[in-house]
């Protein structure tokens, strides 16, 4: 990515580059990726969603006839046509960082980490009515737990680190795109060698 020119608008600048909200489950990426979208003239897309769509059922019902490796599979095949399109901002399962392969079509674009406390992710997640399937069972803290200490160093390979609480979801959107031009790179300057 080159900006020619830092007064263009940041949704030209970026050239069309698709960006990835990763993060854990709990952590905004559905309600921040619309407003980031907007403001860039990005189309919003809910990887969970498009998977949902593409299996004809529910990501629990997929979890339940598949198990996680089906769920990943499919996921990994969603995102191999995501990575094909531009102009995107795509909410990513949480655990797509886990799948050494999906670092390929990641990184075709920007990857945006939305960190959230493990207390604050706990009681969001119990106030989901939805259900998460990675933490169904008898001690989803601890479940949660587990899975953070496997997934954070992944998502530390994120090019961008928000911290995504204790702000509404368009504080953390503005954010994101205060800090999205200090991604773009200068455009290359000639070379000069000294006398």
């Amino acid at each position: 990515m080159h900006p020619t020119d830092p007064s263009q608008p940041l949704g030209e600048r970026l050239q069309g580059t698709n960006l990835y909200l990763v993060g854990m489950m709990g952590c905004g990426k559905s309600t921040v990726g619309p407003l980031v979208a907007k403001s860039l003239g990005y189309r919003f897309l809910d990887a969970d969603a498009v998977i949902s769509q593409a299996a004809g059922c529910s990501i629990p019902e997929i979890f339940a006839r598949d198990g996680e490796e089906g769920f990943r599979r499919l996921e990994r095949q969603v995102l191999q046509q995501l990575s094909q399109w531009h102009s995107l901002v795509v909410a990513t399962g949480g655990g797509i960082v886990t799948v050494p392969a999906n670092w390929g079509e990641l990184r075709q674009g920007v990857v945006i980490w939305l960190d959230v406390a493990e207390d604050e992710l706990l009681r969001r997640l119990q106030a989901d009515p939805g259900g998460r399937p990675l933490l169904a069972g008898e001690d989803p803290a601890g479940r949660l737990h587990e899975l953070l200490e496997k997934r954070q160093p992944l998502y530390g390979q994120a090019d961008l680190r928000v911290s995504a609480q204790g702000e509404d979801a368009s504080g953390i959107s503005e954010r994101i795109l205060r800090e999205l031009p200090g991604l773009l790179k200068a455009p290359d300057a000639p070379q000069t060698t000294a006398p």
